[in-house]
């Protein structure tokens, strides 16, 4: 009997460290969450959005043609890029060929995250990248975003860290009267967007953020660690009477390439 019991609780160990470890290395990174967020005032002429952040792509894996075949299933008015996308200048390549999947009809509008400068990507050329295939890379710049019945600002924020981030300057000139989308990598910088928005009489329909990969390895919900930049702000949504902002947990890893209790993420936004 001890013995059955014995077998039984090893049985139970190993078949539990075995689902953990298929968990952390292959169902979260893999399978994607996609999470659906409607933030529209009315029921017709919204404006469909997918947003991916931190791809880190160094390769086009399975989960990568997984949110190609969707986003092109979906056919979004605009993807929001929000930094990340590649760690090194070699995967430049890499990222294009990622790029290329998808429908190029699609547009496309980017940032910056703290790798982007960190691998040294060279920036000219990753905006010659994102131009060839519909995109638009924003630095401390804002843009009119149109369809055929909505006008909305987009304004992309350098990164917190490795760049010089300037809501103030992003947002001159802006039409207040539209809808106004942030991109931003870093989550903290949102404090000062609040603060400079109210000084600009500028209110923010969305902010959108990634960075922290939803801490990535997360115990009961609680991060083990968050990058620099993250502040108090780990995933999902962070509203005040200010601005509502998104932190998606983003689509790649770094470092580790695992995640525990922090599924990959990608969003579509309803505007």
């Amino acid at each position: 009997m001890k013995l059955n019991r014995r077998r039984f609780i090893l049985k139970l160990f190993l078949g539990s460290i075995s689902f953990l470890v298929l968990d952390s290395f292959w169902l979260e990174i893999y399978f994607i969450e996609w999470t659906e967020h409607d933030i529209s005032d009315n029921e017709s002429n919204k404006i469909k959005a997918i947003h991916l952040t931190d791809l880190h792509l160094n390769s086009v894996k399975s989960v990568h043609r997984s949110v190609v075949k969707r986003i092109n299933k979906e056919q979004p008015d605009v993807i929001f890029f929000t930094g990340d996308s590649l760690e090194r200048n070699k995967h430049l390549t890499v990222f294009q060929d990622f790029l290329s999947l998808i429908d190029i009809t699609i547009p496309k509008i980017a940032i910056l995250g703290n790798k982007e400068y960190s691998g040294r990507i060279d920036l000219e050329e990753l905006k010659g990248v994102y131009k060839r295939y519909n995109g638009t890379l924003l630095v401390n710049e804002s843009i009119i975003f149109e369809t055929e019945s909505r006008k909305i600002n987009v304004l992309g924020i350098d990164d917190f860290l490795c760049g010089y981030p300037d809501f103030n300057k992003s947002a001159r000139n802006i039409d207040t009267s539209l809808t106004t989308i942030v991109l931003n990598h870093c989550p903290i910088y949102r404090e000062k967007i609040d603060q400079l928005s109210i000084k600009l009489k500028v209110k923010p329909t969305l902010i959108l953020a990634g960075h922290t990969h939803g801490g990535q390895i997360t115990f009961f919900g609680i991060p083990f660690f968050t990058p620099y930049g993250s502040g108090n702000y780990i995933k999902g949504w962070y509203n005040n009477e200010i601005s509502k902002m998104y932190v998606s947990k983003g689509v790649g890893t770094t470092v580790i390439p695992m995640r525990f209790g922090a599924r990959a993420e990608a969003s579509i936004f309803y505007l």
